[in-house]
């Protein structure tokens, strides 16, 4: 396939920031169409991209024969029935995280993806960073020995993101910070790992802060470090401001996961920590604990700064589509990471521990 026509299927945030300008530098692909309901976004995305095709409903957008592939980029609860949608037309799809707002729908996705033979990849670009690549490299090797342990987390002070925007509707969001920020630590922890089989979870969720004053920058935006703001305001939402969870797998390795996006505490930051029978590793900044000689080491390893995981992760979506490959993040790993979410929510709802099953 000499030259991949796409089309983008939400024109706001992600899409503008990262989806249309990755396309765009991309040799041998060209942006054909763009879809957003929204009529300003869509004409911006389409007169900035200089597009063809500009449509408010994706279903006519996928009718174009000469359109090979098409990012989601729409609110959770689209995801499905236009990445289906869009499967059954022949395109392939790469699908904004997370995959789906359940492991149900995110099995028909993946269903749909093998019975069209068509690439369904997920959007989870921290797997693209090049620290994260680096110390994958570093793991598969047997440089940490047997990964045993693991914490990953991603905690926000105030950092609930865009006030009455759909992130904070659990019917369009399909929940909190642990559908949109635990699915990046909990999906980049488990590739990590080696994907290990999830045989039990233990959850809770919180629904805290929204009882606080919540602070603004002056510019409006979420406050994620506690800044200078200028105004306070109550805010109501039904979604969970925090989670934390226990993982244990069938090779008896564990992990521990914390995300929130209101939290009492000093500032935003994100981590994710691996321990093996050999070394551990941090890997932000990237740093291999280890043993020489009977004297202990931590050996930092340098990461290029220039790599954009956000483009690295459109361009393999690309390549995929071109060489026939499988994408490095497929949509069977969207679909076990959604079950170890649904497992999370279903103990924090329960109170109990859930067990999975193959």
């Amino acid at each position: 396939m000499d030259r991949i026509r796409v089309g983008v299927i939400g024109t706001s945030g992600i899409a503008m920031g990262v989806h249309l300008p990755a396309y765009a530098e991309l040799p041998g692909v060209e942006i054909i169409a763009v879809c957003d309901i929204d009529e300003n976004s869509l004409q911006r995305a389409a007169s900035q991209y200089n597009v063809a095709h500009a449509f408010t409903d994706y279903r006519k957008m996928l009718e174009l024969k000469d359109l090979d592939a098409v990012t989601v980029a729409t609110p959770n609860y689209l995801h499905a029935p236009i990445t289906i949608a869009a499967l059954n037309a022949g395109k392939h799809v790469l699908c904004e995280k997370p995959l789906a707002t359940n492991a149900t729908e995110a099995q028909a996705m993946a269903d749909a993806a093998e019975r069209a033979n068509r690439v369904l990849m997920v959007g989870v670009n921290n797997r693209f960073r090049d620290e994260s690549l680096k110390l994958k490299r570093i793991i598969d090797s047997g440089g940490l020995g047997r990964i045993y342990a693991g914490r990953t987390g991603w905690i926000r002070r105030r950092g609930v993101p865009y006030w009455g925007a759909w992130f904070m509707d659990k019917a369009k969001a399909g929940g909190g910070p642990l559908i949109d920020l635990g699915v990046h630590m909990l999906d980049l922890a488990w590739w990590l790992m080696g994907k290990p089989e999830p045989v039990s979870v233990v959850g809770s969720t919180y629904h805290e802060i929204e009882n606080y004053h919540i602070v603004e920058w002056d510019t409006g935006d979420p406050v994620l470090s506690g800044a200078p703001a200028r105004a306070q305001e109550r805010k109501t939402y039904d979604v969970e401001d925090a989670a934390f969870a226990f993982i244990r797998f069938s090779n008896n390795a564990t992990l521990s996961l914390a995300v929130t996006w209101a939290l009492n505490t000093n500032k935003e930051h994100y981590y994710c920590d691996l321990y093996g029978n050999k070394a551990g590793a941090s890997l932000w900044p990237l740093t291999i604990y280890g043993e020489q000689d009977g004297v202990l080491t931590d050996t930092h390893i340098k990461v290029d700064e220039k790599v954009k995981s956000h483009k690295a992760e459109v361009a393999h979506f690309i390549d995929c589509i071109r060489h026939g490959r499988t994408p490095m993040c497929p949509a069977s790993d969207g679909v076990a990471v959604m079950r170890m979410l649904d497992a999370i929510y279903k103990s924090a709802e329960s109170g109990r521990e859930v067990r999975l099953s193959s």
